[in-house]
């Protein structure tokens, strides 16, 4: 069971909320359930392997049995770092088994920041492929586990299911972190519970209980990914296809390969889907369900989607700390006005509060703020999150009052629908993937020839947004020598491709506020209407 002094050591909160009505307590039992109740249907599928429930359960065992063996306990923190296959589902519950902490790292983040995951949550073991290992960011402390991608489950097929200790699962001990960096650009780790994980899937199936084929292009190194896909597709005794392609022309090939039915994406990879003369609609013919969130969805998409399928897609508002998304729906019904994020989902109360934290009216703006409901069948089911981990001062100013404050701001229309105004001010979603600015800043502030760095988002068509920087160079001969190459070549060695700047522009000022800081709305603002105020010269793009 969970050690009490472990949660308080590490800054997080204990929650206990209603248990969910007609589900498992936890993941863990989650796998014998399924097992249990959908044995002999298609759990996992891939272009390498499959697993019936009943494989699914021996495999997870096994893998929990190979963990064991190299020291994994209840609360170890487990690094995984691999693509999307079969092996990634298996590892992610195999850590729910032995009530550790699994660490999802991307694997497409450059070298400094998986280093960084795994020394913040001061994992004991990653797994990860052989390649991936060799890099040189894995500590001498951390064990690892090599997973060879052409070898679906070896890395645990010798391993005895017997030998999986039997560990009691508390529902409500901390079980993932899922990284996010806040808008000071330093990355936190948010974490959940079993029972958090379990909760959006429940909502899900009462709502829809049908057994569907669900794609995953997204990595499912992503927590949400692991909560909506793998949790959820388990309770509905689905099939979860991870995918190894994102491009649409791949996405599309998986799709009419494996009959795929649900599937959550970005926006870009929809717009490609949809505009692309090269995919032949009859390839996604069977994908009846589409979510799609993680950015701004541009404008005319909804429009471009319904004129070709007949139907709408899902669109909501969500977060990691939530964990996934708290508004929205998956019918034209229940999305909501074309603009909006829709409505609360019913497992939860979602607020706009000012800044005493008292709600305000219907119509006002404030700060979206998330809470468990006190009505309907998931009455008292929400948690917020644990906290983020080692940060107990964030935790604090985050759950204050027992609701989520998500630091967005938005309001609610007449019809219950959720606006959002502003996504942590400086945010930027590109592609459904987050871009901190205080991260890519820092990647190049330490050049001698740059003295100060901003960068902001602009809206793209197909991204949502990309990333723009703009520098202000040093003084004498370092600042004279700045370039596009010398700014691109250091994101490139700090910072995953998706973050780094597609434009850089340098400034003779910035323009700021009385406190003496940048004013970053003006700089977006030059980027759409090429106008700043008087007195301040525009911006050069640099070769």
């Amino acid at each position: 069971m969970i050690d009490h002094e472990f949660v308080g050591l590490h800054g997080l909160v204990r929650n206990e909320p209603r248990p969910i009505p007609d589900v498992p307590r936890s993941v863990a039992d989650l796998v014998d359930h399924a097992a249990a109740t959908y044995g002999s249907r298609t759990a996992v599928a891939d272009r390498r392997a499959s697993y019936t429930y009943a494989e699914l359960q021996v495999a997870v065992d096994r893998a929990a049995a190979t963990m064991h063996a190299r020291g994994v306990r209840p609360l170890d923190r487990v690094g995984v770092s691999l693509p999307n296959t079969g092996d990634v589902v298996v590892a992610f519950l195999a850590c729910m088994r032995l009530g550790a902490i699994w660490v999802g790292v991307n694997t497409h983040l450059a070298t400094p920041e998986k280093r960084f995951l795994l020394q913040d949550s001061d994992a004991s073991l990653l797994v990860s492929t052989a390649d991936t290992i060799a890099a040189g960011w894995v500590g001498p402390d951390v064990a690892v586990i090599a997973v060879d991608a052409a070898d679906p489950g070896a890395w645990w097929r010798d391993a005895d299911a017997a030998d999986r200790p039997a560990v009691e699962v508390d529902p409500f001990a901390p079980a993932a972190i899922a990284y996010t960096s806040g808008t000071t650009g330093t990355p936190k780790g948010v974490v959940h519970s079993q029972h958090n994980m379990l909760l959006p899937g429940a909502v899900m199936m009462r709502r829809e209980p049908s057994a569907l084929v669900q794609g995953v292009c997204l990595p499912l190194t992503i927590l949400n990914m692991q909560v909506l896909s793998t949790v959820q597709t388990l309770l509905s005794g689905g099939t979860i296809v991870p995918m190894d392609r994102i491009d649409a022309a791949g996405v599309a090939g998986w799709i009419a390969e494996f009959g795929v039915q649900r599937m959550y994406s970005t926006p870009p990879t929809v717009y490609d889907l949809l505009t692309r003369p090269d995919i032949d609609p009859a390839d996604i013919a069977s994908l009846t369900h589409l979510g799609v969130g993680g950015a701004k969805c541009p404008e005319g998409l909804r429009e471009r989607y319904r004129e070709r399928f007949g139907s709408d897609f899902g669109f909501g508002y969500g977060l990691t700390e939530a964990p996934t998304s708290v508004t929205g729906g998956a019918s034209a019904a229940s999305i909501g006005p074309v603009g909006s994020s829709g409505a609360a989902h019913e497992q939860v109360e979602v607020t706009i509060r000012d800044a005493d934290d008292a709600q305000v009216p219907v119509g006002d703006d404030g700060e979206i703020c998330v809470g468990p409901t006190a009505v309907g069948h998931f009455a008292g089911c929400y948690s917020t999150m644990l906290g983020y981990w080692d940060r107990p001062e964030a935790t604090a100013s985050a759950l204050r009052g027992g609701v989520l404050h998500t630091g967005d701001v938005g309001r609610f229309d007449a019809d219950g629908n959720l606006w959002v105004l502003d996504r942590r001010s400086d945010l930027i979603i590109r592609g459904g993937a987050n871009v901190y600015p205080a991260e890519v800043e820092r990647a190049v502030e330490g050049l001698q020839s740059v003295a100060e760095v901003a960068v902001v988002g602009r809206d793209h068509a197909r991204l949502g947004e990309e990333v723009v920087g703009f520098v202000l160079p040093a003084v004498g001969d370092a600042g004279a020598q700045i370039s596009h190459a010398e700014l691109a070549a250091e994101c490139s060695a700090q910072l995953a491709r998706y973050k780094a700047p597609v434009e850089w522009y340098v400034v003779e000022q910035f323009p700021r506020n009385a406190m003496g800081k940048v004013v970053k709305p003006t700089l977006r603002a030059w980027l759409e209407t090429g106008t700043l105020p008087d007195g301040l010269p525009a911006p050069r793009a640099l070769a």
